[in-house]
């Protein structure tokens, strides 16, 4: 299964359990993603998705037009 990807993300501005539910939904909008967990401790959204139905790309924007910046 080379076609999908586990990733974590730094999401500096997740700060309570709405933030957790905004990433969810932005995520969960996408084509191709599956198990989304954001820990608001360490401030970082995992996923794992499909590379030939999204790209890392499309998920740093949904994450943004939510508001949450992805950190470098």
């Amino acid at each position: 299964m080379a076609d999908v990807q586990n990733i974590t993300l730094s999401v500096p501005d997740v700060s309570c359990e709405h933030c957790v539910r905004a990433i969810d939904s932005a995520l969960k909008a996408l084509p191709g993603i599956e198990n989304i967990h954001t820990d608001l401790q360490t401030r970082e959204v995992s996923l794992r998705y499909h590379l030939n139905q999204v790209t890392l790309q499309q998920i740093e924007n949904a994450l943004e037009d939510a508001g949450y910046t992805v950190a470098r």
